[in-house]
């Protein structure tokens, strides 16, 4: 038996149809390493563990839950990192696809994480709160549209896939849950530095209801902040608008 922990954001999927449309996405990929994190008790895990070619491992914090997956499927024992997801090292040395019904205390935090590795993570398929996937699939012009979405979409491109309603855990969450894909771009947006396009995009969305001309000013030399572009508000510059105008911050 297992009990579900509410500090950890724990609520375990067992909708049968869910989990084979998460599968059959998944193997629309191609890839020879994968990392399951938050396998919870298993529900995933079990097809996971067996796909063909594949080198597979878990990220569980969770010890009663690395205890109940180790004596349920023994193959497995070997293959748990028993950590958090956010304080772990890089589990394999070559590119890996990532997995997962996130826990969504920290779902935000485990896709910026994923950021660390983005040149050898090419694809995440996750499970996260709905207002979490809309937030990081949205678009420029979006109420939705902002840092998560700028950061994680000049490094991939995000389809948000299909949504769960929150019958399908046990226990349900009160609130319903949708899942996304990302894969890696062939070619990221051209910015002046990595820090710069991170603070500018910080910076501007920490007063999103300012025109970018009073959000950003202290980052940019007063004449660049004449152009019209410093007018709109942060929510509708594309990732692209962001990226252009690294090369005029001071």
């Amino acid at each position: 038996m297992y009990t579900h922990k509410k500090s950890l954001g724990q609520h375990f999927l067992k909708d049968k149809s869910i989990i084979d449309r998460i599968i059959a996405v998944l193997q629309e990929e191609t890839f020879s390493n994968l990392l399951e994190v938050g396998p919870g008790t298993g529900a995933l895990t079990k097809y996971l563990m067996n796909l063909p070619a594949v080198n597979f491992k878990a990220v569980e914090l969770d010890d009663e839950k690395v205890a109940y997956l180790g004596n349920n499927y023994p193959a497995l024992r070997e293959k748990i990192i028993s950590r958090s997801f956010l304080d772990m090292e890089k589990p394999f040395d070559e590119p890996f696809t990532i997995i997962g019904n996130f826990p969504y205390n920290i779902s935000t935090q485990i896709l910026f994480k994923t950021l660390e590795w983005k040149d050898e993570v090419p694809c995440i398929i996750g499970m996260f709160q709905k207002e979490v996937a809309q937030r990081a699939a949205s678009k420029e012009g979006s109420k939705v549209y902002g840092v998560l979405s700028v950061l994680m979409q000049a490094y991939y491109d995000i389809e948000y896939l299909f949504d769960v309603g929150n019958e399908c855990f046990d226990p349900p969450p009160k609130v319903q849950s949708g899942v996304i894909r990302l894969k890696r771009k062939a070619a990221t947006v051209n910015y002046k530095s990595e820090r710069a396009f991170w603070v500018l995009v910080k910076t501007a969305f920490n007063q999103r209801r300012k025109t970018m001309r009073n959000a950003v000013k202290s980052l940019f030399p007063a004449e660049v902040l004449q152009d019209e572009i410093f007018l709109k508000r942060a929510e509708a510059l594309s990732v692209e608008d962001f990226a252009r105008l690294t090369f005029q911050m001071q």
